[in-house]
């Protein structure tokens, strides 16, 4: 059983290794407790990463430490957890932003094209209420 809520997503985001350039790579699951991604090579558990992640405005930026990776016949899948605290809330909010934009690409793939603003505001509508809560779901 999976201690956090994942969401799946195909959003954009930037990952930085110490002393490397950035690679774009695409977010995989985004939960209270962390990310994962798929890389294109081995990181080491406990290896320190910058992810950013520019679908919000301010874009969302954390350094993040390795706590699994996994080979997937196209390379890594790999685990992050936040070193801030603080970085639990925007991710809440990365969390909202993934969920409207898969509700945004259902939609599309049923014939209804809702621009961002239309589908964040019916997906909240239709979800938020029931969207888990960050400080009681654990």
């Amino acid at each position: 059983m999976r201690r956090f809520f994942r969401h799946p997503t195909a959003i954009p985001i930037e990952i930085q290794r110490a002393e490397r350039g950035i690679s774009d790579q695409k977010l995989r699951n985004v939960s209270r407790g962390g990310l994962s991604f798929r890389y294109h090579e081995l990181l080491t558990v406990g290896e320190s990463v910058r992810v950013r992640i520019a679908v919000t405005n301010p874009t969302f930026e954390a350094l993040c430490r390795v706590v699994w990776c996994q080979a997937d016949g196209r390379g890594w899948q790999v685990g992050v957890v936040f070193f801030d605290p603080k970085d639990l809330f925007q991710a809440r909010m990365i969390e909202q932003v993934c969920h409207i934009e898969q509700y945004r690409q259902d939609l599309r793939a049923q014939g209804r094209d809702l621009s961002g603003h239309e589908a964040a505001l019916e997906w909240i509508a239709r979800y938020a209420r029931i969207f888990p809560d960050p400080v009681h779901d654990q």
